[in-house]
């Protein structure tokens, strides 16, 4: 099994991109993740990608994406107590209207 810690460091939020699916989980200051995977093998089950939104950043957040790289794109994410977190965890409600809105 492969694990990856990711703790938010900065003093905003971090969005969290969960890829290839596609799925959102927040982390507030100092939070931290654990990514699984099911993936054994000898290559790296992750790849890291960071980016510079200037827009999100206006709002406090910063964001990056972990890409499952092998074994099932469904990891599973949870927080250091062993909970697993779902997609849209922590995600601010005004995030929530804005996307909601977008989509419509």
């Amino acid at each position: 099994m492969a694990i990856m810690e990711v703790r938010n460091g900065y003093a905003g939020w971090l969005l969290l991109w969960l890829e290839p699916l596609g799925e959102d989980r927040w982390l507030r200051p100092d939070e931290a993740f654990h990514i699984r995977s099911d993936y054994q093998g000898d290559k790296l089950a992750f790849t890291v990608v960071t980016w510079a939104d200037e827009a999100y950043r206006a709002d406090g957040i910063e964001q990056m994406a972990v890409w499952v790289e092998h074994g099932d794109f469904y990891a599973e994410v949870t927080d250091q107590a062993g909970n697993v977190i779902e997609c849209g965890h922590n995600r601010p409600a005004e995030i929530h209207r804005r996307w909601t809105s977008a989509r419509e």
